[in-house]
């Protein structure tokens, strides 16, 4: 299950505007590589859509089925905005619906779709 936490109006290279849900998974217990203690955290990702800025508001705090998916890429640079560190990751998370077709709140899926 993942909860739209929030959206986001983000802009192409081509400078057109669109909208991204944000979405986050449920509470995970992790244990630090650096100092062996746990922490809890959640997994998170952005989710383009088609919806204007009044709809995104409308759902965030939806529930839906689905995940958030750690998934491989190739190298890229990531500076953590709250730090300023600057590190090399080869991953990114992804949404992964679990339903084929069904009714998430107020929203129909027709069909199953990895983005």
């Amino acid at each position: 299950m993942v909860t739209v936490a929030s959206y986001a109006v983000r802009e192409t290279k081509e400078g057109r505007s669109f909208i991204c849900l944000e979405l986050q998974g449920g509470l995970e217990i992790v244990q630090s590589n650096q100092t062996g203690k746990f922490y809890a955290t959640t997994k998170r990702c952005s989710l383009p859509c088609t919806f204007n800025e009044d709809t995104a508001k409308l759902l965030v705090g939806t529930q839906m089925q689905g995940e958030i998916v750690k998934r491989e890429t190739e190298p890229y640079e990531f500076t953590n905005k709250t730090t300023g560190e600057t590190m090399m990751l080869d991953y990114t998370y992804e949404y992964q619906g679990s339903v084929s077709t069904g009714v998430l709140g107020d929203m129909k899926l027709v069909e199953r779709q990895t983005v």
